[in-house]
């Protein structure tokens, strides 16, 4: 698998404080990690100072113990906002813009004996025949940040493992902290 993160915002001198990887990285690497399931084994990264004392902008590759790679980029320095992520896999490819509230998935499956007359159908390099599958998950609008709060105060009320674990942070953080170390 290998993964690809954008996460772009308009300059706002709010949190300029930290490097853009704690302020805006840190919330794919969270994704990235709750995802892959599987150690880190290599990160390197980049990372530039443009407007504030902390890095602006910056570019992370993590390499997993499972094969799957993660290139992410984030920057408080762009001219549009942006919040994408991409997977790609055998067989499919799956978009994710958190911004607009869209997702994309594309498959590939094997072609059916006699496609339709509107099958999208290929021939791979070894010549197999795969059709084409399109589909547009509905996605409900919500408010992330609402929503984290009420379900980790439903985790204390309850006495509930919360979606986000103490550890599930901490990794996020410490992988966080290789990035900026890279710099």
């Amino acid at each position: 698998m290998f993964i690809e993160t954008h996460r772009l915002a308009e300059f706002n001198p709010r949190g300029t404080d930290v490097p853009v990887v704690l302020d805006l990285m840190i919330h794919d690497i969270d994704i990235i990690l709750s995802v892959v399931k599987s150690k880190v084994k290599h990160v390197s990264a980049s990372g530039v100072s443009v407007i504030s004392d902390t890095p602006d902008i910056a570019n992370a590759r993590i390499e997993f113990e499972n094969g799957c790679v993660a290139n992410l980029t984030a920057s408080r320095i762009s001219l549009k906002n942006m919040r994408k992520t991409r997977f790609f896999q055998r067989d499919a490819y799956i978009s994710v813009d958190f911004l607009e509230k869209k997702c994309e998935v594309v498959k590939m499956k094997d072609a059916p004996e006699i496609p339709g007359d509107f099958d999208m159908v290929l021939q791979n390099a070894e010549g197999v025949k795969k059709q084409i599958y399109f589909d547009n998950p509905e996605v409900a609008n919500n408010n992330a940040i609402l929503d984290e709060l009420e379900t980790f105060a439903y985790a204390i009320s309850n006495n509930t493992k919360p979606v986000v674990t103490l550890h599930d942070g901490t990794e996020a953080l410490r992988v966080a902290t290789m990035i900026i170390n890279q710099f």
